[in-house]
């Protein structure tokens, strides 16, 4: 039991901060997500539009995705920040390639066309997964 106690006293501060020092990467992404998007998600979500709500959690969940691998196959603090970024700038750009190859998709989404928002999450879903496995080595 004492084994125990002493790895927890030991192991916690190291994930408190790593998991803060993430999830703070996640809030970035996301504002800067939110921000290079061509439609106004919250506004849309407010106003009931379940197609932007949906872009907006799986871009949220996308983001994570690679954030989460990173964070579990880091052992320090600035490999995180490293890989962490470059996993949100590799999001970031997907999303962006992805809005340019779907022609009209900011229409699409305004209007709440689910399909289109479930195409674009799919998209941002798969290269998450692919970064994440890349970012796990």
């Amino acid at each position: 039991m004492d084994v125990i106690l002493v790895t927890l006293q030991e192991g916690l501060p190291v994930l408190v901060v790593q998991f803060a020092l993430t999830l703070a990467l996640l809030i970035v992404g996301v504002a800067v997500y939110m921000a290079i998007t061509p439609f106004h998600e919250m506004r849309l979500v407010r106003a009931g539009n379940a197609a932007g709500g949906i872009v907006l959690a799986g871009s949220v969940v996308a983001l994570a995705i690679p954030l989460a691998a990173t964070l579990a196959t880091s052992r320090f603090s600035l490999d995180i920040l490293i890989w962490g970024l470059v996993a949100l700038v590799l999001q970031l750009l997907t999303f962006v390639a992805a809005t340019l190859l779907i022609r009209g998709l900011r229409g699409m989404i305004e209007a709440g066309n689910i399909a289109a928002a479930w195409l674009l999450v799919g998209v941002q879903l798969a290269v998450a997964l692919l970064n994440a496995g890349a970012m796990a080595g």
